[in-house]
């Protein structure tokens, strides 16, 4: 009995210390709804249909990327399955896609959502429910608000930033600016309009015309013969990429000829200044933080050669000098990026804290001299930009890279 006893007596601890390994063992791996050893699952919600459908390409190239990711072995082990549903740039057709997602398809994030206006329409749904809305595709700046909103961040310099960046530049260059200002009215066009007027400051009266249109109107002829009846000699075009080459076209027809700033998310070569004409655009300004596909400086450029062959082996119809293209790479570039830093722990909550401990990372496609930096506090991952001029069939850089932090 006593020979019985010692032999259950070592079974029960071997069996206690292979179930005390075991669970180490799984302890290691760590995983929210939406991650497996096999699979994350991660969503997406893009204007394919609507006035915003110019940026529907930008969920097509991150699809792609994520092939391209699967293809190579994926990350550390586990494939993408990527699920992008389109929402036509209506604010309820937003929750409405956001909420499939979350709550059916159990996705671990939704990453690089489209717009401000739908953004923020999930904003606190995505929050209530400690699901990571990252990488935002917008520049507004509430989603830099770790506090009040932790599971939501941005990914692109933001609108005020970038608003301030034209006002130092307009006050510097031209002290004699007349500005007229063609806006989206919502979230977005007033974001923007914000950061112009806090950068002016004093001067804010260089303002002598504004105008704001509805995404629904089809087109915005009306409010560029307004502007230009203020005797404006400048035009600041707070537009989606449909309106940016709308109101290129008509203020050539109009034989006006302001000096022309086009927000960043429409100063795509391929996807607004083409289809407005090059000859319309010589001479427009913006600010970038991308390198432009259009350029053939970046021919001999690494992380430009990297992006080329993606596009010719993953994408083949994708456009290299549409810059959506360039920035839907980037911003999927940056999500893989937060992954793999993840390890084995993909729970929602790792993925946050990660995501808000980049240093120093620069995607293929930025800019030399901007990288992204994130911390707890800082939910802003790219906040440096430098201006250009279009000239010719392509932007040229020009001036120092700027921070819309300093320039306030």
């Amino acid at each position: 009995m006593t020979c019985v006893g010692s032999r259950y007596a070592a079974i029960s601890t071997a069996l206690v210390l292979l179930a005390a390994t075991g669970g180490n063992a799984l302890a290691q791996k760590k995983y929210d709804s939406g991650a497996s050893d096999s699979e994350i699952k991660i969503g997406n919600i893009m204007p394919y249909s609507g006035p915003a459908s110019a940026y529907g390409v930008i969920g097509k190239t991150e699809a792609a990327y994520f092939r391209k990711i699967n293809a190579e072995g994926g990350i550390n082990g586990r494939k993408i399955n990527f699920i992008s549903y389109d929402d036509a740039y209506s604010p309820p057709k937003t929750v409405e896609q956001a909420r499939k997602l979350v709550e059916s398809d159990e996705v671990l994030v939704i990453f690089n959502s489209l717009g401000t206006t739908p953004n923020g329409a999930i904003r606190k749904y995505m929050n209530s429910n400690k699901v990571p809305q990252l990488f935002v595709a917008s520049g507004a700046s509430k989603w830099n608000e770790p506090k009040e909103f932790p599971w939501t961040m941005g990914w692109q310099p933001s609108y005020q930033s970038e608003a301030r960046i034209y006002a130092k530049f307009l006050m510097q260059e031209k002290p004699d600016a007349k500005i007229g200002v063609l806006y989206q009215n919502d979230d977005f066009g007033r974001d923007y309009l914000k950061g112009l007027k806090d950068g002016l400051g004093a001067k804010a009266a260089m303002i002598v015309g504004e105008e704001s249109y509805e995404t629904s109107e089809p087109a915005i002829d009306g409010h560029v013969v307004k502007l230009k009846a203020t005797g404006a000699n400048v035009f600041i075009s707070i537009t989606t990429p449909k309106f940016a080459a709308q109101a290129m076209k008509k203020i050539a027809e109009i034989d006006w000829r302001p000096l022309q700033i086009v927000s960043n998310v429409s100063a795509s070569v391929g996807g607004v200044i083409e289809p407005a004409g090059f000859e319309n655009a010589q001479g427009l300004l913006s600010a970038a933080y991308a390198k432009d596909g259009a350029d053939p400086r970046w021919d001999d450029d690494p992380g430009m050669k990297n992006f080329l062959e993606f596009l010719e082996k993953y994408y083949p119809e994708g456009n290299k000098i549409d810059g959506a293209v360039v920035y839907g790479y980037g911003a999927a570039q940056t999500m893989v990026k937060v992954l793999q830093m993840c390890g084995d722990d993909l729970t929602r909550e790792n993925v946050m804290r990660q995501a808000a401990n980049l240093k120093a990372f620069a995607p293929d496609t930025l800019l030399p001299g901007i990288t992204i930096n994130t911390s707890a506090t800082d939910f802003a991952p790219i906040e440096q930009l430098q201006m250009m001029r279009f000239k010719g069939r392509k932007w040229e850089l020009f001036g120092n890279i700027i921070s819309g932090e300093s320039s306030e």
